[in-house]
């Protein structure tokens, strides 16, 4: 249903949403929906640094924060659109306040490619992910009032969202972002192992 829903309302490919999906369910104790509040638990695909929401030693990571969100809204001046650069940035900039408010802020390899992919889901899905732009007030509306902004004239897009392409974006955002680790992924036991 998840993967149907977003090729239906954004048309994402199944391909690209299904790692997200699956992590997603591990949140949920019901085993095929899962809800915001479930999605909120840290560290899953939740993380530190994020575009809307506080980090979650410090505050709400559930609900959209205005302030927070202030520093992509106001990010790009002189344009009307977000783009690559402007993403890497922004994503620069929230990791940059997250490190100086947050004592215990995650900063691994891990929540760097979700930072990097979600930047890359919205550009495409509110814009147009060849060119790697999305107007701004779509995007403002997506996030702050937390729906599809199709009486300002947002459609489908057109051609299918692929992972290879939001990977490729992601690619360009994370270059600018000048990323460095602060964290190291945790060891995940796969198995018990001999």
């Amino acid at each position: 249903m998840i993967l149907q829903a977003g090729f239906d309302g954004y048309h994402i490919e199944p391909a690209a949403l299904i790692l997200a999906a699956k992590v997603g369910l591990t949140t949920s104790p019901e085993p095929e929906t899962f809800t915001l509040d479930n999605l909120k638990a840290h560290r899953v695909i939740e993380h530190d640094a994020s575009l809307s929401r506080q980090d979650f030693a410090i505050g709400d990571n559930l609900h959209f924060n205005e302030a927070i969100f202030e520093t992509l809204a106001n990010s790009n001046p002189g344009s009307d659109v977000y783009n690559v650069t402007s993403a890497g940035q922004v994503q620069q900039a929230r990791l940059a306040d997250s490190l100086a408010r947050n004592p215990n802020v995650t900063n691994s390899q891990t929540e760097f490619t979700i930072r990097s992919f979600e930047s890359a889901l919205y550009l495409s899905v509110m814009g147009n992910g060849s060119a790697g732009v999305a107007p701004k007030n779509f995007v403002q509306k997506f996030f702050q009032e937390e729906r599809l902004p199709i009486e300002e004239g947002w459609k489908r897009p057109s051609s299918p969202i692929e992972i290879s392409s939001l990977a490729q974006l992601a690619d360009l955002i994370a270059q600018g972002s000048n990323w460095n680790a602060t964290d190291e992924c945790p060891t995940i036991p796969l198995g018990s192992g001999a």
